[in-house]
């Protein structure tokens, strides 16, 4: 599995989203992502997590180990977006 195709099937699956994914162990199954989505408006962490999630449950099944991950919505992104390197 590629960031860029974990990328593609989160972008798909959450409303408007945006999502920024790497593989800092270089190992194709322990990734890191960054998403981004208006739908997370007035959801607490957990479901936004969920919603992401979700979408990669096929992924955990066969090929995702483990996905650190960080969701923000617009606004807060633009607040915070300076502290990542992407």
């Amino acid at each position: 599995m590629t960031p860029e195709e974990i990328k593609t099937i989160i972008e798909k699956t959450v409303p408007t989203a945006t999502a920024y994914v790497s593989d800092p162990n270089q190992d194709g199954e322990h990734f890191e992502a960054i998403v981004v989505s208006p739908a997370f408006e007035g959801l607490p962490l957990v479901k936004q997590h969920q919603m992401v999630l979700n979408a990669l449950r096929e992924q955990f099944a066969s090929a995702v180990h483990a996905l650190r991950l960080k969701t923000f919505t617009p606004a807060k992104w633009k607040e915070v977006k300076s502290q990542y390197n992407v």
